[in-house]
């Protein structure tokens, strides 16, 4: 007001310093679980590293990892948290989840829970859905077997047979390649009856998944990983 501060500038570089020093000491206080829900890949990485010299790694996984995906997946059911922050919390989760697998191959061991088949149906090549239920699915310790998009059904029931997987994941975003969905949840049940189905899509109602013989219809990513939890103990 009084002309001794030119445009601001001084205020501004002030103001921009205490942030960043603000946020500096926020982040040094965090926990794993705290910056996982934030979406702190870097910070999530240097946490996870530091707790391996004295956690064993699927006690980080197991009392830190899933339940920071939990609150995270709770409150995007409950729509207090949108997408973008979703996918934000998998990423630092699974840049957590690398480091915990980096320690467990250097000892023998692995966190993987179990396998499970995923595939965007044949004739549809969209598979941004798909590839999000895959980096929760891998976030929770599964062993995701990703056959990509535009995936004949005998390709599925292959992978299925394989892997010896309990659960297979189909996806379709364009009406005129459901019936493909149809056919493949339909060759899984005769020749892998051992397997389960849970399909997924922007096309897909409940109606319609009770018709084709699926066993589960995931209206989102995190009811998929739900699913999975149920079928795989």
């Amino acid at each position: 007001v009084k002309g001794l501060d030119d445009n601001c500038m001084d205020f501004i570089n002030f103001a921009s310093q205490q942030e960043v020093q603000t946020t500096a000491k926020q982040e040094s206080s965090l926990t794993l679980k705290e910056a996982i829900e934030k979406g702190l890949k870097e910070k999530s990485s240097e946490i996870t590293t530091a707790m391996l010299s004295e956690n064993a790694p699927l006690d980080i996984v197991n009392a830190h990892v899933i339940p920071a995906l939990d609150d995270v997946g709770k409150r995007f059911e409950e729509k207090k948290l949108f997408l973008p922050q979703l996918l934000m919390s998998a990423e630092a989760a699974k840049a957590s989840f690398e480091i915990i697998k980096a320690g467990m191959a250097a000892d023998g061991g692995s966190v993987k829970k179990g396998s499970i088949v995923i595939a965007t149906v044949y004739g549809d090549i969209h598979d941004i859905g798909k590839n999000i239920v895959k980096l929760l699915l891998e976030n929770y310790g599964y062993n995701v077997i990703d056959l990509g998009k535009n995936v004949p059904p005998e390709t599925v029931l292959d992978a299925v047979i394989e892997h010896h997987a309990p659960l297979v994941g189909l996806s379709a975003l364009m009406t005129t390649t459901v019936p493909a969905m149809e056919e493949t949840v339909r060759l899984v049940k005769e020749k892998a009856p051992w397997c389960k189905t849970v399909v997924g899509g922007a096309v897909l109602t409940q109606d319609y998944a009770d018709k084709i013989g699926a066993d589960k219809y995931a209206a989102d990513a995190m009811e998929s990983v739900r699913y999975a939890e149920s079928v795989i103990r």
